[in-house]
């Protein structure tokens, strides 16, 4: 269940990025909520490439709550910022890596997992479920890697 104001900044955030040409996608309970799945989201997430992240602050530098840097968290570093709009927290991921333990994986190609939406009359790029999977297999969610896999399966019967 998105609410009304998330179908408002969403309709901001895809006017802006995608007159700007930047490359991103929706992840985490925005993009999942979209893809069908039962989540209320209480944020949203892009992700996107460091430059991208970039721009996207510059493009929203009025809401930015937190400017874009480096940082690791957990098992995932990436270029972090954060905005606020309208009271909600919008993140922004450019050039996630994530550690599975024993390695730092490659950045993925966005453009190999993303597909787009359409929603609220907007065409809107978000993360794969599949590649949502190994993602978060990957980082040791695995409970939230299996609940998206379960779903997967019970989409495809």
């Amino acid at each position: 269940m998105i609410k009304p104001n998330f179908i408002e900044i969403l309709k901001l955030l895809e006017g802006k990025l995608s007159k700007a040409k930047i490359n991103w996608a929706l992840t985490g309970s925005t993009s999942f909520a979209l893809q069908r799945l039962q989540y209320e989201p209480n944020d949203i997430d892009i992700q996107t490439d460091q430059k991208g992240a970039y721009e996207i602050q510059s493009l929203f530098k009025e809401h930015v709550k937190r400017e874009v840097s480096f940082s690791t968290k957990n098992n995932i570093r990436s270029y972090f910022g954060e905005l606020n709009i309208d009271g909600v927290s919008v993140e922004i991921i450019g050039d996630i890596q994530k550690f599975d333990g024993t390695e730092w994986e490659r950045t993925p190609n966005l453009h190999e997992i993303k597909h787009y939406i359409n929603a609220f009359n907007l065409e809107l790029p978000v993360l794969t479920l599949e590649y949502e999977v190994e993602a978060y297999r990957r980082i040791g969610r695995v409970e939230k890697a299996e609940a998206l896999a379960r779903f997967i399966s019970k989409s495809l019967t």
